[in-house]
């Protein structure tokens, strides 16, 4: 029961989050459009964010929660907060100096990250004068990590879970109530940013002030065996999440160089992308590890296989519809979140068109997230690392021949065909190893889901074509995904692909005991 309520409290505050990024997302769109403002904004809220996903999140927690959690256990609560005062001085100490040369030489870096921006010196001064702003937000997020990590190996979710929460309400007031008072738009929404970090810290602290495990910061920094263990097994995590973040500079830097907008157009279309692809791909990815794991130190490797073509078979599942319905309605989803105001038809359309090249990798983008823990259940941490470095490659390579043909389309295709790059060569090697073999149930599933997903998309493409013009793109969209989900459903019910009960059960089992969600910025 206690278990249940913590996977609730999680998701409920998640869900939240969810809608209020894209209450956010279509206020911005509404205020800002996809002009210079809104390039050099998005550009100052992605240099905070690339640091805290390399070294606040994700692979600082998966090395420091479980490190603090056996101190905890075995050696009680004093400790565990030595260790954690100890490894928050130390990450102060080293975020310090991190914003302090970034706020020195900020041009240098803008022009690295954004060098198209160059051409344009009203537009790059604003990015730079943002970006100064934003970057406080870094090591004020990543210290909110910690104490989170804390927090949760205290079994206390609610204020983890609930910050990002005010992330996006805190957006949303300073854009609304700072704008008369500032140069544009794009300041308030970076004061913003920066108010958020302050909250989100301070909820946390005082979360863990409350559990009885309020944390010294300002501890002389040591380089303990517990804390040198953390540090060692944060670099292979954070070498994966390198891969990735590297890939999301490049297009970054390929935008920067296109028309104006088009870093704007791009931001849009991706977040609604990463919808499904954050909450499918986390879900599996941190479901199949452990479970992997778990039997591959058992000698269990029929039951390893088996998991890991069920896990393939609801990746596929819930992944492929989803790309093959944002490629179809990509224009009236758009136009219903996003086009208003300052937002409007023009750049609508072309964050639509944006929107089907990464729905063209959506499924790959999950895949390897289930591929993924393949490897590091056996203990390997390299060899995903090493094919995400040549999915890197070939990113550069594509936006490099598609930029001009295709301008910021060809940024997003790039990144599909990327994405389905390193998924084929994790499949490949795995295969390669014997550690996967597709068994017969999933080849049978396998095709019939594509064919249902073919079904629906004809469906939906034919319906989107005779509803009239002048409805709204509200209900257009609502219509369009009410079939699309109905349509799929059936088809794949009728081919023998699935049966609901089956899926929920496998969702189910597969649930993840806890996890942290994931900052929406």
């Amino acid at each position: 029961m206690a278990m249940l309520r913590s996977v609730l409290t999680i998701g409920s505050w998640t869900m939240a989050s969810r809608i209020l990024g894209f209450a956010r997302d279509m206020l911005i769109a509404s205020r800002l459009g996809a002009g210079p403002v809104a390039d050099a904004f998005f550009v100052a809220l992605k240099l905070p964010n690339l640091f805290r996903r390399l070294f606040g999140e994700g692979a600082f927690n998966a090395a420091f929660v479980p490190a603090f959690a056996g101190i905890l256990a075995a050696e009680g609560r004093a400790a565990a907060r030595d260790m954690a005062e100890r490894m928050g001085a130390l990450m102060a100490l080293w975020l310090a100096l991190l914003t302090m040369l970034a706020l020195i030489f900020m041009p240098q870096v803008i022009a690295v990250l954004a060098p198209g921006f160059a051409a344009n010196p009203d537009k790059f001064a604003l990015a730079v004068e943002l970006t100064r702003i934003t970057f406080f937000y870094m090591p004020l997020i990543c210290l909110t990590a910690l104490i989170s990590g804390v927090l949760n190996s205290l079994d206390r979710f609610a204020a983890a879970a609930a910050a990002p929460v005010f992330f996006n309400l805190l957006l949303m007031a300073a854009l609304v109530g700072l704008t008369p008072y500032l140069p544009t738009p794009g300041h308030a929404l970076a004061w913003g940013v920066f108010a958020a970090g302050i909250v989100q810290l301070a909820m946390v602290w005082v979360a863990a002030r409350q559990a009885g495990m309020a944390l010294r910061l300002y501890r002389r920094p040591a380089l303990t065996p517990p804390i040198r263990q953390v540090l060692r097994r944060m670099v292979p995590g954070v070498l994966g999440a390198g891969v990735t973040q590297i890939n999301l500079a490049v297009d970054v830097i390929i935008a920067s160089f296109l028309v104006s907008g088009s870093v704007s157009y791009l931001y849009y279309a991706d977040r609604v992308a990463q919808l499904p692809l954050g909450v499918i791909g986390a879900a599996l990815g941190t479901a199949l590890l452990p479970v992997l794991a778990r039997h591959l130190r058992q000698g269990e490797k029929l039951a390893a296989h088996r998991t890991l073509n069920r896990g393939i078979e609801l990746a596929v599942l819930l992944t492929l519809p989803c790309a093959a319905g944002l490629a179809v309605a990509a224009g009236p989803i758009i136009a219903a979140l996003f086009q208003r105001g300052a937002f409007d038809a023009a750049a609508s359309s072309a964050s639509a068109a944006a929107l089907i090249a990464y729905a063209a990798g959506l499924p790959a983008f999950v895949l390897v997230k289930v591929f993924a823990p393949a490897f590091f259940a056996r203990g390997d941490t390299s060899a995903p690392v090493r094919i995400g470095i040549a999915s890197v490659a070939v990113n550069l390579a594509l936006n490099l021949a598609f930029m001009n043909l295709l301008g910021h389309v060809g940024v997003a295709l790039a990144t599909s065909i990327a994405a389905w790059v390193n998924a084929g060569l994790l499949v490949w090697l795995l295969m390669r190893r014997g550690h996967m073999v597709l068994d017969r149930r999933c080849r049978r599933v396998l095709p019939r889901l594509v064919l249902a997903t073919v079904m629906m998309a004809a469906v939906v493409l034919a319906l989107g074509l005779l509803l009239p013009l002048g409805l709204p793109a509200m209900p257009r969209a609502a219509l369009l995904i009410a079939v699309g989900m109905s349509g799929f459903t059936l088809a794949g019910m009728a081919l023998g692909a699935f049966h609901p009960r089956d899926v929920l059960r496998q969702l189910r089992r597969r649930a993840p005991r806890s996890a942290a969600p994931a900052n929406p910025s």
